[in-house]
């Protein structure tokens, strides 16, 4: 799955790269269109690939706000404000 990822990625920045290439000096026109499906195809083949990748077999409810991980959040908050830090002078 990373190799494909990697692949897709390069291949999606050498699409755009050679679109500027190509509308700057051989036709504007299909160098815009070659721009256009490298930015289509980033976005509707390797995004969904890339999240998918990235978040399987994690947890949803440990990444949403809830009434419970807002009160984790508040209590690790009131933890450390207890604790302050001071710099001793040399």
């Amino acid at each position: 799955m990373k190799l494909l990822l990697r692949l897709l990625f390069l291949l999606v920045c050498a699409g755009i790269a050679s679109g500027y290439y190509i509308s700057n000096t051989l036709d504007y026109a299909l160098g815009q269109k070659i721009i256009g499906f490298s930015v289509l195809g980033g976005v509707v083949v390797y995004m969904p690939l890339f999240l998918y990748h990235r978040w399987k077999g994690k947890a949803l409810k440990d990444y949403t706000l809830t009434p419970e991980n807002l009160n984790k959040m508040k209590s690790q908050m009131e933890g450390k404000s207890g604790k302050k830090h001071t710099k001793k002078k040399e």
